[in-house]
Formats: structure tokens, C-alpha cells, sequence
């Protein structure tokens, strides 16, 4: 049995229409469901959809085979995994971001960053040699230069409609992100031929798009 664990949220309907096209499950999830694991009926793949950020420590740890996450929390939770296909929906970009017009932060030896991203906006910022001071928010991080909090975020931006309206920009892009597709090490060795396969039946999908 090969286990897939599953991104909850926005990249989630994506992900089971795939696994539907790919003849592996046909599931749907709605608002009321309360099941954590599922099962083919042929009891060859087992599912579970799980937050985000623990999509890469259940394929890290081997208690998932493979997953489907996006490239963000692929990045902020640094596991020893194996990305091994683009799956090309969820795009969006990881940015620096800040008022209109003041490019300041950029000649400060101490950074001080809101963000969702900690992980991300530290290994940025320091790989060009400037310090950080990470300041994590769980909420709206634009607030953070708004208010003075900060001199910059680091976060997800897609339409960008939301700097806009509150007097934000785009400074730097700091990765193009995605949904893709994730692997176990270990198991790329046991089962490769069976993930082999679903790796190819997931390629030819983003290949048709």
C-alpha cells in the first residue's frame, strides 16, 4: 500500500481531481467530513489531508510515501525529502515586500521582518549578509511596515491587490512557488517502481495542461 498525505485547503480539490484523473481514487471532500485516512477501494493507496506544514514531516519521518505541498512550506520546514515534480497549479510568488517608494531596509545591517515564513526570510536575508530580526505573525503581516512594526515582510503574494490597496509593493521575489509533488526517500528506494509510475501518471497530467 503506497500512503499519500494530502495539503488541506486551497491546493486540495486540485490534488483529488489528479489522483481522480489518475485512476488512483475517486474522493470528495466537503465542510462535514470528518474522516483523517481514507482508503481505495482496492486497499492499494491510503489518503490522509493534513495542514500544510505537516505534509513534509509525515513523508520525512516515512509514515507517508509521498505528498502534495506547496513549494512555500517545502522551503520553511527544510526536511530530508525528495521533490520530484512541479505539479504547476497554486502558482504564486514568495516576496520581500514594503512601502511604496522606501527601499531603506536595504542598507540596514539588522533587518527587521514580519512574517509568516521565518525560516525563508532569515536564510534570504542572511545569505546576503544582512541580520534579522524575525518578527512571526499570524495574521495580516502587511500590518507590519503599516504600523512601523517592521521595515519589510516576507510573504506570499499572488494578485498583489492587497499591497496595492494598502500602500505596499513588491521589493524582491524570493521564489516562484507551487504544488509539488514530494517522496519519502526511503521509500523511493523499497517501492520505486510503483512511485516511478505515479510520478509519470502526475507528469503527463502537467504535461497535458
Amino acid at each position: 500500500m503506497l500512503t499519500f498525505a494530502l495539503s488541506k485547503g486551497r491546493l486540495a480539490d486540485k490534488i483529488l481531481k489528479m489522483l481522480k484523473k489518475l485512476n488512483l481514487c475517486d474522493i470528495t471532500i466537503d465542510e462535514d467530513d470528518r474522516r483523517l485516512i481514507i482508503e481505495s477501494e482496492d486497499k492499494k493507496y491510503r489518503f490522509f489531508l493534513a495542514k500544510p506544514s505537516d505534509v513534509p514531516t509525515f513523508v520525512d519521518s516515512g509514515v507517508a510515501d509521498l505528498g502534495v505541498v506547496g513549494k512555500d512550506t517545502i522551503l520553511e520546514e527544510n526536511r530530508d525529502i525528495a521533490e520530484v515534480l512541479d505539479l504547476g497549479f497554486g502558482k504564486c510568488r514568495m516576496c520581500v515586500c514594503g512601502k511604496v517608494g522606501d527601499n531603506s531596509y536595504l542598507n540596514k545591517t539588522n533587518v527587521n521582518i514580519a512574517t509568516k515564513y521565518p525560516n525563508i526570510a532569515k536564510h534570504y536575508f542572511e545569505s546576503r549578509h544582512q541580520n534579522t530580526n524575525i518578527i512571526k505573525l499570524n495574521g495580516s503581516v502587511e500590518l507590519g511596515p503599516i504600523t512601523g512594526l517592521s521595515d519589510v515582510i516576507v510573504d506570499i503574494v499572488e494578485s498583489g491587490r492587497t499591497l496595492k490597496e494598502n500602500g505596499l509593493e513588491v521589493k524582491e521575489t524570493i521564489e516562484n512557488l507551487s504544488a509539488r509533488l514530494i517522496v519519502n526517500n526511503a521509500s523511493l528506494k523499497t517501492k520505486y517502481d510503483d512511485i516511478f509510475n505515479i510520478i509519470e501518471g502526475f507528469r503527463k497530467i502537467v504535461e497535458e495542461k
